[in-house]
């Protein structure tokens, strides 16, 4: 945005993609994209479900336990989705506020980094992993890191979203 609050977009845009906003609903389109091309039905071949690819341990965290329903239920992901980053974002509470802004092994940190990382390994693996400066690391079964979220997902407005310790769908 300029001085002005007008709107300003690329100059540039890859008509074969999507254009979003680095916003809420950006970070978690482009989230969604990167877990499971954005479709509510899938499960992976670990068992991780939905949109989001969340895992049963997850989903029983925020109170849902059928995960046939969960499957066919856009809604509840989209709640679920939220529900989960308010609580990743009240554990990695201070560590967002020591470690925004530093640089680890040439990432910039940023909170939405950090919450993309967290929805990828788990809060306590981010914390292992900024509070170590990045020597402790993290990668999934299929070779995604914290490192690669820290810095694909950087840079959007996540300041909508609130700290809740016990956030539910």
């Amino acid at each position: 945005m300029d001085t002005n609050n007008k709107i300003t977009f690329p100059k540039f845009v890859d008509f074969n993609i999507p254009y979003l906003q680095k916003d809420f609903v950006g970070f978690k389109e482009a989230l969604a994209f990167k877990e499971s091309q954005g479709k509510y039905t899938v499960v992976n071949t670990l068992g991780y479900l939905g949109k989001y690819q969340f895992g049963r341990t997850t989903l029983h965290r925020l109170n849902i336990y059928n995960t046939q329903g969960f499957l066919k239920n856009p809604e509840l992901q989209e709640k679920a989705f939220v529900a989960l980053c308010k609580v990743n974002k009240w554990i990695l509470r201070k560590d967002i506020r020591r470690s925004v802004g530093k640089t680890i092994n040439g990432i910039k940190i940023t909170e939405s980094g950090i919450l993309a990382a967290a929805h990828l390994s788990g809060a306590g693996n981010v914390k292992k992993f900024l509070r170590s400066n990045g020597s402790v690391r993290f990668s999934d079964a299929y070779g995604s890191t914290i490192q690669s979220y820290l810095k694909k997902f950087a840079g959007y407005d996540l300041s909508n979203i609130e700290a809740e310790k016990n956030a539910t769908a």
